[in-house]
């Protein structure tokens, strides 16, 4: 497993994609804090990191997918697939060296992001004036949010060999279970079933980490979503060798 994780962190940065997706990353979110003005952190007058939180996953959603679309497809097409399944390797130690490696990627995106928060800590009146147990509950609800992405994503790689189509299926997953689970909780139509419906969004899920209290189910779910696309992909992997 950690041979497999340590290729794609070393394949990952020696391509120029890398440096690409993270410079977009942090170019968009910045431009949406400090210099758009109807999201520009300084014109909402106090110290406050929704605005961050906010749009950050709606970035990730199409970000996270280009990270992931290569991780199996690429290995599909060029046949290294079967041969690495070949080999004194299981496919959960595939699959978890790749995921891992795809989080860690992930993190690595958010890691800058820390210096907003240092940036709105300095600015606060008085110096300090933010509310950091709701920062930190949400950098850790984005982090978990950016693992079911990446589960997502490997599921969606694993799916076919084109890159792009690839990235296209993983940005539609995510979308119905980011967007579309809650969007639909709102049709009055739905009546009772509405509530357990949004329950099941995951942007509810993620929202109710960044008021500050860390509840084990929300941990839980989010943890849960995570390996049942991994548990989903390794079925997907099993059917390449039988």
């Amino acid at each position: 497993m950690l041979a497999i994780f340590r290729k794609e962190i070393n394949s990952f940065f020696s391509s120029p994609v890398a440096y690409i997706i993270m410079a977009v990353f942090l170019t968009a979110i910045g431009m949406m804090l400090w210099v758009f003005p109807d999201t520009s952190l300084l014109n909402e007058g106090y110290a406050d990191l929704g605005t961050f939180f906010n749009l950050a996953p709606y970035v990730m959603l199409f970000l996270v997918p280009a990270v992931t679309m290569r991780s199996l497809a690429e290995e599909r097409r060029s046949g290294t697939l079967e041969w690495l399944l070949t080999k004194p390797l299981s496919r959960r130690d595939l699959l978890l060296g790749k995921f891992l490696a795809n989080w860690a990627l992930v993190a690595a995106l958010l890691l800058p992001t820390l210096i907003y928060y240092y940036s709105v800590y300095v600015l606060g009146s008085p110096v300090g004036n933010v509310d950091s147990a709701a920062v930190f509950g949400s950098y850790l609800g984005l982090l978990l949010l950016g693992g079911v992405f990446a589960a997502v994503g490997l599921f969606a790689s694993s799916l076919n060999e084109n890159q792009v189509v690839a990235f296209v299926l993983g940005v539609f997953l995510l979308f119905l279970l980011y967007i579309g689970l809650g969007a639909l909780a709102r049709l009055e139509s739905l009546g009772g079933m509405a509530e357990p419906l949004s329950r099941l969004a995951l942007d509810e899920q993620y929202r109710a980490l960044g008021r500050g209290l860390v509840d084990s189910r929300n941990l839980v779910y989010l943890g849960s979503v995570m390996v049942l696309f991994l548990i989903l992909t390794e079925w997907q992997l099993s059917t390449r060798i039988n």
